[in-house]
């Protein structure tokens, strides 16, 4: 593929909303560190941001189907990252990091995008997955990254896996009623889940329910989801930004990990409402666009790639902003391409890449049938 070629057939709604949201996001990262009194966080996530964009580009680079042998391998690798994280000391009482001296890796960013490649290769080559027993396999698949995940603790970044699964299974041609009866007895296992999580996780998950709004902010967890409140209200409809409101009372812009998980706060107050929506218009069109090239595709491979990708990014999206306007839990889960961190940033952009490399090149495998194992299969 010529280089012209390649310009006129990247899908460019979802570089120029990639570029909008990294912009953003370093608004807010600079927002925070303006109220902190000065930082080097928002020069750092520059560097990152720099480092970001060339990832996504190199991601193009090589046609994605030549992916296909090493999916296996990489998740390998990925898993062993997970083990080898209990290694190191912990930072903030959690195992997530492995220090490299200029810059800290987080595992579990990889194995995020490991996983949607061993699991879209392992479903492409199988047909079984229309029985209910046929998906045992693909769940054990997942199980092994979730299970590492919640014992570092990361509750937040475990769950994610789940709604990447079944949006893949889904377009493999899985059967809608048994995704259904997974999910359902899912639903049943709550009651367990509750009497082995510990007492911290419990009461991110009550401090939903007896969130109130105004005066002081209480104690624990409640404090973290009262002060994001806060701040994303003090931005008001134009933000700091457009208004040029003073910070009149410092204690409540205190916001725990505001440039991370909480970035979305920031932003609001500094953009207001306006700018929370156009976080969200850029969200629709990034996501809305990759399913469109998921459709386009004609390779199973690819389409349950992008498939995957989009799932991600959506999930993280829904319950990270959730969780900063008292709709969820926290979980400590980062917002993609905007949140504060080298190893999530750079690794969402080289995905973002994969799946504009399939769209490049749509029409890889030409069959007969949009999908290989559709719905329409006679092994159904």
């Amino acid at each position: 593929m010529t280089p012209g070629e390649t310009v006129r057939r990247l899908p460019w709604v979802m570089v120029l909303a990639v570029i909008g949201l990294l912009a953003i996001g370093w608004s807010g990262i600079a927002r925070g560190d303006e109220l902190a009194g000065g930082g080097v966080f928002a020069t750092r996530q520059a560097v990152w941001i720099v480092l970001g964009i060339p990832a996504m580009l190199a991601a193009l680079w090589v046609p994605y189907r030549e992916l296909k042998p090493w999916a296996y391998g990489f998740f390998a690798v990925c898993l062993c990252l997970l083990v080898a994280v209990y290694f190191f000391p912990a930072k903030n009482y959690a195992h997530r990091w492995i220090p490299l001296g200029f810059a800290d890796l987080q595992p579990s960013e990889l194995a995020k995008l490991a996983y949607i490649l061993a699991l879209a290769h392992y479903l492409m080559h199988r047909r079984n997955y229309r029985r209910l027993t046929g998906l045992i396999a693909p769940f054990v698949i997942t199980a092994i990254p979730v299970l590492l995940i919640v014992r570092e603790p990361d509750l937040g970044t475990s769950l994610l896996f789940f709604p990447v699964l079944f949006s893949m299974l889904f377009a493999a041609g899985a059967r809608l009623r048994h995704l259904l009866l997974i999910a359902m007895l899912g639903v049943a296992m709550l009651p367990v889940m509750w009497s082995v999580m510990s007492a911290e996780q419990r009461s991110r998950v009550t401090s939903v329910f007896t969130q109130k709004d105004g005066g002081p902010a209480p104690r624990g967890d409640g404090y973290h989801l009262h002060q994001s409140k806060q701040v994303i209200a003090l931005g008001g409809v134009w933000g700091s930004e457009m208004s040029g409101m003073p910070v009149s009372d410092p204690r409540a812009y205190r916001l725990p990990a505001g440039r991370t998980d909480f970035v979305f706060s920031l932003v609001s107050e500094r953009w207001g409402l306006w700018g929370a929506i156009a976080v969200f218009l850029l969200y629709l069109l990034l996501i809305g666009r990759g399913l469109i090239v998921a459709s386009a595709t004609h390779e199973p491979f690819g389409r349950l790639l992008c498939v995957g990708v989009m799932a991600l990014l959506a999930a993280q999206v829904v319950i990270n902003t959730g969780m900063t306007v008292g709709l969820m839990p926290i979980t400590g889960l980062t917002l993609p391409l905007m949140s504060y961190g080298g190893s999530s940033l750079v690794t969402t952009c080289f995905a973002i890449g994969l799946v504009l490399n399939v769209g490049l090149r749509p029409g890889y495998e030409m069959t007969g049938e949009p999908f290989r194992f559709g719905r329409s299969a006679k092994a159904a």
